[in-house]
């Protein structure tokens, strides 16, 4: 028998039957390692467009807040300037009626008791509007002195009251919002027993 019938006979027949499921399965199991890739490759870029999508996310609230924010803010300090210089006018309101003697108002003619009464109303109307706009005063009298709010100008010995407490005021304060707007100008008190000894007495 020669070659060419030994490849052609029923031995090579087999052969090819072999080896054509043989060949079949190679190719799927290269077809699913393609798949496999792909489908990694598309996990992967999946993984890092939804972690991009979280920062931006997080981006976003984070301006969203700050943004809020500064509107809250811009709001509520936007007249910090002219609210301080109503302040002045205020205090000269003030000092314009103090300078009227209790005495003089008492024998004071029609003229002159409307003027001050006039001048009361307007420095009344200035405050009652600075407050409307978030401008309060502070009421530091017989308060502990803070410096976050207060202004010391002078001590002044008064042994009847603890210790660094405000005894006088020399000038109003404000605040606008949670901010100082002004710290009141104080006098405080020294040589009286500690605050934090007469707490402890009194627990």
């Amino acid at each position: 028998m020669t070659d060419e019938t030994n490849k052609n006979g029923p031995d090579a027949a087999a052969e090819a039957q072999t080896e054509a499921p043989l060949h079949d399965a190679v190719q799927e199991a290269d077809n699913d390692a393609q798949d496999l890739d792909v489908l990694a490759s598309l996990q992967a870029e999946n993984t890092e467009l939804r972690d991009r999508f979280l920062r931006l996310a997080a981006d976003m609230d984070n301006l969203r807040r700050r943004t809020e924010r500064d509107v809250k803010d811009a709001k509520s300090y936007a007249v910090t300037a002219f609210a301080r210089d109503m302040l002045a006018v205020s205090d000269n309101l003030r000092r314009a009626i103090d300078a009227v003697p209790a005495e003089a108002r008492a024998a004071a003619e029609a003229g002159l008791a409307a003027l001050i009464e006039g001048v009361e109303m307007t420095e009344r109307a200035m405050l009652s509007t600075l407050e409307r706009h978030g401008v309060k005063k502070i009421e530091p009298e017989g308060q502990k002195f803070d410096p976050n709010f207060h202004q010391a100008m002078f001590e002044v010995p008064n042994p009847s009251v603890p210790n660094n407490t405000v005894t006088q005021v020399v000038q109003a304060g404000y605040t606008i919002g949670d901010r100082v707007l002004r710290p009141a100008m104080v006098g405080v008190a020294k040589g009286g027993p500690k605050v934090e000894a007469t707490e402890n007495t009194a627990g």
